[in-house]
This record gives structure tokens, C-alpha cells and sequence, in this order.
């Protein structure tokens, strides 16, 4: 009997302490990682925090707003010259230089988006020191924008997630980026394609101007809106985006 009792005692015990082992090992998306080497790169970028019933009922409250922004610039202004990008921040100007031969269809996602002027009055909505600079998906006011198609994942293109580089943040599912990018501030080796299971994020270019702008919205006081977590206190502005050749 003694024995039996023992043997209960002991199977409870295992339970607890695998119970207890699964919660922890759960981590929070909207938490900031204190060791990016074991962050898990699924959420490290997940550019929807919301539900789709809540970013459908944003995106139907920007809708007008949206369409207005849209019609800025007319769709012939994007031409195969054109592969250089200049956002004009209220920290200072980042000039990108996109790799339309590595990451055609993540290129023209992004010039499309320059083009129409969607990232004019957007903001970098989340900054994580010594890791990233997160943008394009959110106006002044925290409202989320509403975006075109989802496009293929180009991470398999030899480009790597080193500082400097941009690449094209998107939720859990590996083919789901639309607008929203981020750029490294480090080379973040666990955000490269490693295999079907850890298919990575897609850098598409590089910052060949204006690192020392990046660096200085990499330095700003973050802190939490809403669900968000990393969010700077102070809004970084992208004024306006422009292609130039």
C-alpha cells in the first residue's frame, strides 16, 4: 500500500512539473525578448497584433483615408531605374538601395507602396534596441493601415539579416508579408532562411546613407500602446518616401 501511495505521489509531482515546464516555455509576442539568441524567431517580427475581426473593422474605419493617400502618385512613376529609396524621417533622411535581382517580387512590393505614398505620415512603431527599427504599417495616430496582397517570402535569396539591411516583416505564416519592414541594427543571423521550418525574413536592400539616423531612432524611449510593446514614446515620422534614380 505504501508503495502505491509513493508511486501516486510521484506521478502527481510529474505532471506539475511538466505543466509548469509547457506555461513557461510560452512566450509572450507582445513581451520584449531579453536574449535575441533565443527569441523565437516566429514572433519576433509579427507585424499583426491584432485579430482579423479587429483589423478588419480598422481597416474598414481608414478605408477613405487609404484610398485618398493612395492616389498621390500615379503607377507609371515605378520604372526598373528607379531602385533607390529615400525616407525622409523627422530624425534625419535613411536612403535605401533595394536588390531588385535577389528580391524582385519584395522590390516591387516596396515600390509599389513608396509609389502610391501609403508610407507618407506612417510611423516606426516598433524599436528594439541593438535588433531592429520596425515601420510601415502604422499612421501618427496608432491606427493600423490598411494593405494590398500578401507576397511570397524571398528569404531563400542568399541576402542575410545583417545591420544595415531591410527586410520584410510578417506574421507566424511564412508567406504573409505586405507592408510593414523592418531595418537590422546588427547582424541577426536567427532571422536567416535555415531550412522549410525556420524560413526567415527577406531583405530585399540596404541602407547606403543615414545609418546614424537609424542609430538615433534606435536610441529613443519606447514603452507600451495598448497591446503594443517597444513603441516610442516620441513618434518617428516618415514624412514622405520617394523613389529617385
Amino acid at each position: 500500500m505504501l508503495m502505491k501511495k509513493s508511486i501516486f505521489i510521484f506521478l502527481g509531482l510529474t505532471l506539475i512539473l511538466s505543466g509548469c515546464a509547457t506555461q513557461n516555455s510560452v512566450l509572450d509576442e507582445n513581451s520584449a525578448p531579453k536574449n535575441m539568441e533565443n527569441y523565437n524567431e516566429t514572433k519576433a517580427l509579427d507585424d499583426v497584433s491584432k485579430t482579423r475581426e479587429q483589423e478588419n473593422k480598422q481597416n474598414s474605419q481608414n478605408k477613405n483615408n487609404n484610398l485618398e493617400n493612395n492616389t498621390k502618385r500615379p503607377e507609371g512613376e515605378i520604372t526598373n531605374n528607379m531602385n533607390t529609396v529615400i525616407l525622409k524621417t523627422n530624425k534625419g533622411d535613411i536612403k535605401i538601395k533595394l536588390n531588385p535581382e535577389k528580391a524582385p517580387i519584395s522590390v516591387e512590393n516596396f515600390k509599389n507602396y513608396v509609389s502610391k505614398g501609403f508610407y507618407d505620415g506612417t510611423i516606426f512603431h516598433r524599436v528594439i534596441p541593438d535588433f531592429m527599427i520596425q515601420g510601415g504599417g502604422f499612421d501618427k495616430d496608432g491606427n493600423q493601415k490598411e494593405t494590398e496582397a500578401e507576397i511570397k517570402n524571398e528569404a531563400t535569396n542568399g541576402l542575410l539579416n545583417n545591420r544595415g539591411t531591410i527586410a520584410m516583416a510578417r506574421t507566424q505564416v511564412v508567406d504573409s508579408a505586405s507592408s510593414q519592414f523592418f531595418i537590422n541594427l546588427k547582424d541577426n543571423d536567427f532571422l536567416n532562411y535555415k531550412d522549410q521550418a525556420n524560413y526567415g525574413y527577406a531583405v530585399f536592400g540596404e541602407v547606403v546613407e543615414g545609418m546614424d539616423v537609424v542609430d538615433l531612432i534606435a536610441g529613443v524611449e519606447t514603452g507600451r500602446n495598448g497591446g503594443h510593446q517597444d513603441w516610442p514614446i516620441e513618434n518617428i515620422i516618415v514624412e514622405s518616401a520617394s523613389l529617385v534614380e
